[in-house]
């Protein structure tokens, strides 16, 4: 009998990253999937590619939809990306949520987890350092795991999928401590969601001061190029 398998939602950043780590620890055989979905920051596909090849996942798929049809985000529509920390301090659900997202990742993840036979699902959520995302609070996952369970040839076979998201009660900080110990080499990702043209990070935007928060909270050094 070969490995048990996991799919681990991947953006090439710090949390998904980590996630996958937490699932290679554990020995689960890991299937990396990414998605091209219109974002402005597709130069994070590059670093979910780096980072599977890394982690010695057994497949990385991308796949393309494009969820900028829709629009409803800085992160896929004509947009600007929120920067100095000001959509966190705001305490509403900033501009760079997209429409869904989770809900839409998952679902492609649950389809390929039941073709490969694999009944866990790593995404790398986290509840504390989320900036107000409502798809990254526990109560969706665990809803989402419910509806997996429904709606699932598998599931109803009596083989049970699990969503795993490991990280949801860490600190940005905590992760990156988690995730040193667990070998991940950070200067392979990307966290980024206005990067320059040649892939450097802004620094600026929300996502970009929660990581080198993080960073600095661990007490090491950010290893990608900033602008």
């Amino acid at each position: 009998m070969g490995r048990k398998k996991a799919v681990v939602l991947s953006s090439g950043g710090i949390d998904s990253s980590t996630a996958m780590a937490v699932a290679s620890d554990e020995g689960y055989e890991i299937y990396s999937l990414s998605f091209r979905y219109g974002q402005r920051h597709a130069v994070e596909l590059g670093a979910a590619s780096r980072v599977a090849e890394a982690m010695g996942a057994k497949e990385h798929l991308v796949m393309e939809i494009n969820l900028g049809v829709f629009g409803g985000s800085a992160l896929t529509a004509d947009i600007d990306v929120p920067k100095g920390g000001k959509a966190a301090d705001s305490g509403e659900i900033p501009v760079t949520y997209v429409p869904a997202r989770n809900t839409v990742f998952l679902s492609y993840a649950l389809a390929w987890a039941e073709v490969l036979e694999a009944f866990d699902i790593f995404i790398g959520v986290t509840a504390v350092d989320y900036s107000g995302y409502p798809d990254c609070r526990p109560e969706y996952i665990e809803a989402f795991e419910k509806m997996a369970n429904l709606a699932t040839k598998a599931a109803i076979e009596g083989k049970k999928i699990r969503i795993r998201a490991p990280l949801i009660n860490l600190s940005k900080a905590e992760i990156i401590k988690l995730g040193l110990k667990l070998g991940v080499d950070y200067s392979l990702t990307h966290s980024c969601y206005d990067p320059t043209p040649d892939g450097a990070a802004c620094g600026e935007c929300d996502t970009c001061l929660l990581r080198l928060k993080g960073f600095r909270e661990a007490g090491t050094r950010d290893p990608v190029r900033y602008k």
